[in-house]
């Protein structure tokens, strides 16, 4: 009988649809059109976290996830790529936050949510860094969107003022 309704349990149609953990989705866009893009060769890690290890990265979209006992969060952006594997070009994102416990139901549990209250950047191939909602739950949608310099190979370069041609 225990069996049964173990199986039965298990088998509940209204369970936890949503992602059970509040961490960050972050979308990568190109500063001059705002297109979705990957970014080859790309590493991220976090700084300052025990046992950090590269952030595995899918397409145009990244988890970035944050210390629920902690209230800062800081990533290093590295590119592997040619051309652009020096370390003065990493870029360095954080964000302070509050972080707040939360019960979601039965089948979901409680999990923390996040409510960035700050975020700096650097410069480097990074534009800029745009947070559409700072309140971080479990609904799997992107929060903060990281706009990267992009060349287009269609777009002739224009000489800066002062060049001759």
């Amino acid at each position: 009988m225990a069996i049964a309704s173990l199986l039965l349990g298990a088998c509940n149609s209204s369970g936890c649809l949503d992602n059970q953990s509040s961490i960050p989705l972050a979308q990568f866009r190109s500063s001059g059109n705002g297109a979705d893009i990957s970014v080859p060769g790309l590493q991220i890690h976090g700084i300052g976290a025990p046992n950090d290890s590269v952030i595995p990265i899918s397409g145009s979209q990244v988890y970035l996830p944050m210390r629920a006992s902690d209230s800062n969060t800081s990533w290093c952006f590295h590119y592997a790529q040619e051309g652009l594997d020096d370390p003065e070009l990493n870029d360095t994102i954080s964000f302070t936050y509050e972080s707040t416990p939360f019960f979601a139901s039965e089948e979901c549990g409680a999990m923390y949510r996040f409510r960035i209250l700050e975020m700096e950047n650097t410069f480097h191939l990074v534009d800029s860094v745009v947070i559409e909602d700072s309140l971080i739950t479990n609904v799997d949608l992107a929060r903060i969107f990281i706009y990267f310099r992009t060349a287009d190979p269609d777009e002739p370069e224009t000489p800066e003022e002062g060049d001759q041609q």
